[in-house]
């Protein structure tokens, strides 16, 4: 189980016996709120949690599980989760199965979560109060108990971010890699994950890529993925209605009493267009109309908060998510951790919300819930910066960067 180091001890003005206690208990403290909240998820929503889209990944499953049948089409971009599941429907468990994986996966997650920051870090305190918080925020737990995609996809994303801290070597990457990849299939925005480590892997070895030896391969790679680029994305828009939705000034999928409604004639793109040029020409002949509802979007993604909410549930987002907001940007900021790791975690955030702010904000927090971790994981960062500059504790040593410095034989 995890240790308490001597450096949260030397802090904290606890009696010897007390000091004991913690050193021996602490990992089972955080496994202990894990499994309460778990038991109270189950308890709360009466076993595993059966909404409409849990209709579709169920029949999927089961086609999978009976028949090897892979559907093509939409359920394609989740072909993920229906594999998942059809493994728990294959053993005979259902959808309880089905959950408690998901719990347990989530458990996995937030073991690597604590560890990652521990190892950024190096502050227990900073480490096991981020991970409290992850297990203790109820809407970060709360989809464990929901036949959806959203908590293997928050779970995929922790682990890309504990994997991340470890590539420090060959096998360590290519399990980022397969990590990566398996994240990805799970839902379509998945392929932000990978775009993600991409980016914080490019910007960690820019001067490297922007090098005369290597600029020229750069641009060869960048010419050949293009088409390949080009093809998902037709794949990935084909089925998506985006225009449709945009007619009809939606800023939450399916809830009418928030629209936005044109205040001039909009221009719409001519037939037969392929889906990327069929958005791209409705954005450029519509900016202002677009920009308008693409920031009530974003906003309102962000606020994490909806009329309908309770006082209750606004005042904690107030309280707790605003200020690991601005913890967040103090940490993305903070030059002594990694700043591919950093740049990982701010570019899943950010591409997730280009991403609703594309396409449509959820009435609940299904799209937010996913870059929660991100966030915590930042704040976690910015927290411990600022614990250092006003004296508590000595300076935080930078750690080498997570991957290693390309080299020829690399």
């Amino acid at each position: 189980m995890l240790q308490l180091p001597a450096l949260l001890l030397s802090q904290t003005p606890l009696s010897a016996r007390q000091t004991a206690w913690l050193k021996r208990h602490y990992g089972w403290l955080l496994g202990a709120l894990w499994l309460l909240m778990q038991v109270a998820l189950l308890w709360k929503h009466g076993g595993p949690r059966h909404v409409n889209d849990s209709n579709r990944y169920i029949i999927y499953a089961t086609q999978i599980a009976e028949q090897w049948f892979f559907e093509h089409d939409h359920n394609l971009r989740y072909v993920g989760y229906p594999f998942y599941c059809s493994l728990w429907l294959a053993l005979g468990w259902g959808e309880w199965g089905i959950v408690l994986g998901q719990m347990l996966v989530a458990g996995a997650a937030a073991w690597a979560f604590h560890q990652a920051l521990l190892h950024l870090t190096g502050r227990a305190l900073v480490a096991g109060g981020a991970t409290a918080l992850l297990l203790g925020w109820f809407d970060t737990q709360n989809l464990n108990a929901y036949v959806l995609t959203e908590s293997l996809f928050t779970s995929g994303i922790i682990l890309c971010f504990w994997a991340f801290t470890k590539a420090r070597n060959r096998w360590g990457i290519i399990r980022l890699v397969l990590l990566a990849l398996g994240t990805a299939l799970l839902r379509p925005n998945g392929f932000l994950v990978p775009l993600a480590l991409l980016i914080g892997a490019g910007w960690q070895w820019r001067r490297w890529l922007l090098g005369p030896a290597c600029r020229p391969w750069l641009a060869l790679v960048v010419l050949a993925a293009a088409p390949v680029v080009w093809v998902v994305l037709n794949k990935l828009l084909l089925t998506f209605t985006l225009v449709e939705t945009y007619l009809r000034g939606e800023i939450i999928y399916a809830y009418t009493a928030w629209t936005l409604q044109p205040r001039e004639p909009l221009q719409l793109p001519p037939p037969g267009l392929s889906p990327v040029l069929r958005l791209g020409y409705f954005v450029l002949h519509n900016p202002v109309y677009v920009t308008k509802l693409a920031l009530l979007k974003g906003g309102l993604f962000f606020s994490y908060v909806k009329s309908y909410y309770s006082f209750g549930h606004v005042l904690a987002v107030v309280l707790v998510i605003y200020p690991c907001y601005w913890l967040a940007w103090v940490g993305s900021r903070a030059e002594e951790f990694a700043v591919g790791v950093r740049t990982f975690l701010v570019a899943v955030v950010a591409l997730q919300g280009f991403i609703v702010m594309l396409t449509v904000e959820d009435w609940d927090v299904r799209f937010l819930i996913p870059v929660l971790p991100c966030i915590f994981a930042l704040a976690a960062l910015g927290a411990a910066t600022l614990l250092a500059r006003f004296g508590e504790g000595p300076p935080r040593t930078a750690r080498p960067e997570s991957l290693p410095e390309p080299s020829p034989g690399l």
